[in-house]
């Protein structure tokens, strides 16, 4: 069970060094030792994670859209001048100047057949548009854009929280590993003290030499295996300190114990009242939002007519040799008001473009909330399971704690008989696994718990008082 717990946590950082990154500014973080609380190593994840980082500015990007989702009710204004040359005196070009003339009180010009100066050739027109389109889908898009918004930070909270929930795995998973290597290293060491004891009986002729070598032989076969499980947890701390975004060669120190606390739980009423708050289920309720309020503005686009306010400027300029922005050099003004309603009558056709995305808004709409059902089944299962899973394991950690108990008295009985002459080596050995069995079964339930009621944390979206370290 320790070595499937040990790969599960070697491979989770492999996975994680994937997506975390060390990009905090080294000058500002520490390059011998760290001793790291769980909650500290938390805060360092949160603060240095690139897929937090990423998550952000899609964040930032949705609030953005979502603040200034209103600038659609800024009038466009267009600024523009036209100054052209032309070829050759046109008779119609020469009417329209004459009757303009008359209009404004200006010296009739007469017909040439070509321009006698190359300023005659020039003409400057002048374009000031503003122009305002407004209509009820508008008011929707705004409100879509804040329900994507809501959305980006739901999406948001699910990435802060799994990156919270595989690091404080993690801290567990390397305390377990350490707490597991604590007892192979007590192992270790009473082999290490039969040995010597051994050779001492031997010396005073009270044990043949086939026990003595048994004694040191079993001394030796351990040393590399503890020797393999210290650099394994040197390399897990190694990886650890990269998933924080920690400089490469920093050495870090975990503070903590596993010692869960425990809480009784009832899962109908966990269901009844978080369901609703599983992330999950919170981002396709949302996204329902936002398809509806896409479909509403579709349909009032397409049944209600907009309207367009415009108003445009087109000063002419009747000398370009003379100031062109003298009110007394102005030919006359071609600009207006205009107020203009529109409505799109091929958009309620049942086969146009518009009310076939009508119709396709209401279909994801459709998947949407058989997908939400099937989320809040999920849900109320995977509660039934983790509350499930969490009484077992502290009923396991019960029983392992009682076994320790009895093992531990076992082996103190077979260790005096040992040293009396009356068992065997062997016997001792057997008794001293049974013990070492029993403690790292405590360890591995007490983990499992913790790690059940993390994952409950997460999927209820809470916190409860077991999930940290004491």
């Amino acid at each position: 069970m320790i070595k499937q717990i040990v790969f599960s946590v070697c491979s989770t950082l492999l996975l994680i060094s994937a997506v975390h990154a060390q990009s905090a500014e080294k000058s500002q973080l520490p390059t011998d030792s760290l001793v790291l609380t769980i909650d500290e190593a938390v805060n360092l994840a949160n603060k240095n994670s690139r897929s937090l980082k990423v998550a952000q500015i899609d964040l930032e990007i949705k609030k953005r859209s979502s603040m200034y989702a209103w600038n659609v009710f800024i009038p466009s204004v267009t600024v523009s001048g036209t100054a052209s040359r032309a070829n050759e005196k046109s008779p119609s070009s020469y009417a329209m100047t004459n009757a303009l003339s008359k209009a404004f009180n200006i010296p009739a010009l007469a017909q040439p057949a070509s321009y006698e100066e190359e300023e005659d050739r020039w003409s400057v027109l002048g374009n000031f548009n503003v122009a305002l389109n407004l209509s009820l889908a508008q008011i929707q898009n705004i409100r879509a854009a804040h329900a994507e918004f809501e959305s980006g930070e739901i999406t948001w909270m699910q990435t802060v929280r799994q990156t919270e929930q595989s690091v404080r795995k993690l801290f567990y998973g390397l305390l377990l590993q350490q707490e597991s290597f604590k007892v192979k290293e007590d192992s270790l060491e009473n082999a290490r003290k039969r040995a010597e004891q051994a050779r001492v009986n031997y010396n005073n002729g009270r044990i043949p030499e086939l026990s003595l070598l048994q004694a040191q032989v079993t001394y030796e076969n351990q040393r590399p295996d503890i020797d393999k499980q210290r650099q394994d947890i040197e390399q897990a701390l190694d990886n650890f300190s990269f998933i924080l975004g920690l400089p490469v060669g920093t050495k870090i120190t975990l503070v903590g114990e596993i010692n869960p606390t425990y809480i009784t739980l009832n899962a109908q009423d966990l269901y009844q009242q978080y369901c609703e708050n599983n992330p999950d289920v919170q981002l396709i309720r949302k996204n329902i939002d936002h398809l509806s309020l896409q479909l509403s503005a579709l349909n009032l686009k397409s049944y209600t007519p907009s309207l367009s306010l415009g108003w445009n400027s087109q000063p002419i300029v009747a000398d370009v040799t003379k100031n062109w922005f003298d009110s007394d050099n102005k030919l006359y003004d071609a600009g207006s008001l205009s107020i203009t309603i529109a409505w799109t009558l091929s958009d309620m056709l049942p086969f146009s473009a518009n009310r076939l995305n009508a119709k396709t808004l209401q279909d994801n709409i459709r998947k949407l909330e058989i997908q939400l059902d099937t989320a809040r089944q999920n849900t109320e299962l995977t509660i039934n399971k983790t509350v499930a899973s969490l009484d077992q394991a502290k009923k396991t950690i019960e029983s392992n704690q009682r076994n320790i108990k009895l093992a531990q008295r076992s082996y103190d009985m077979t260790a005096v008989s040992y040293r009396n002459g009356t068992s065997e080596l062997l016997d001792l050995r057997d008794a001293e696994n049974q013990l070492n069995q029993a403690k790292i079964g405590v360890l591995n339930a007490q983990y499992n718990y913790i790690s059940y009621l993390l994952d409950l944390e997460y999927t209820l979206n809470t916190h409860f008082i077991g999930g940290s370290a004491k």
